[in-house]
């Protein structure tokens, strides 16, 4: 399965953080995030203002900028009578955001392999070590985020600071899409992340591409994007669960 965020979960054991830093705001959506890598926040999960205030101890006005940010970027829904839910991709929407993700990230690691990625060679093979030690240890939730945190690398490796935006948006919801369709309970199979950093150390810009292509085709048929689509969408049948549905 297919983050650059450090361990934590999101809930009332996280440590609380300095309002006067003006950090909260950005910490708050890093946390989020993580939750979502690590897949410990599902979707169409309701996450309101105030449970977020309280967790970490910031002020409400804080919560709705990382709420508003995290909307833009589709990774959470504003609902009328249900609140802000955790975005729950149809197959539709998954099909548009890997189609994307095909056009992007094999040109990320054809560019980095004409540059021979410079210093972040490094980078790419440290966290390809994390990936190891977490699947030797069998520590699921920190490999699923290492995993896709890998992607995410890619695009900040290559210095293009909207590449980096674009994929933190793009990884994320494939994360919500997997926790939606996927079968099979693993992340990505060892060696596809390795062979691509090969290449790309090789400097072999179309061999890279191919296999984050080849990668990329993997993740999509564990999904069953051919499947019929589910009538209702997720966060609506949440909404109708809780009787906030006149439907």
């Amino acid at each position: 399965m297919e983050g650059c965020f450090e361990e934590s979960t999101l809930g009332p054991s996280l440590p609380r953080f300095e309002k006067e830093h003006g950090k909260s705001e950005a910490e708050i959506r890093r946390r989020i995030l993580q939750a979502i890598f690590e897949m410990r926040l599902p979707p169409g999960e309701r996450l309101t203002e105030e449970q977020l205030a309280e967790t970490f101890d910031v002020s409400r006005t804080v919560v709705r900028q990382a709420i508003a940010r995290l909307a833009q970027d589709g990774i959470l829904v504003k609902m009328p009578n249900v609140g802000t839910t955790v975005a729950a991709p149809t197959r539709k929407e998954t099909r548009d955001i890997l189609a994307v993700r095909k056009m992007v990230e094999p040109d990320i690691v054809r560019v980095l392999a004409g540059a021979r990625a410079g210093n972040g060679l490094d980078r790419l093979h440290a966290h390809l070590a994390k990936e190891a030690a977490a699947r030797n240890r069998s520590d699921r939730g920190t490999l699923v985020r290492l995993t896709g945190e890998f992607h995410l690398l890619l695009a900040e490796v290559s210095g293009n600071q909207v590449l980096a935006r674009l994929m933190t948006g793009l990884q994320t919801l494939t994360c919500l899409a997997i926790l939606l369709y996927a079968e099979q309970d693993e992340a990505c199979p060892p060696d596809e992340h390795s062979r691509i950093v090969d290449a790309i150390a090789e400097g072999d810009g179309e061999r890279a591409a191919a296999e984050m292509l080849q990668h990329l085709h993997h993740v999509e048929l564990d999904l069953h994007l051919d499947l019929p689509e589910i009538s209702s969408p997720f966060s609506d049948t949440i909404a109708w669960l809780r009787g906030n549905s006149a439907g």
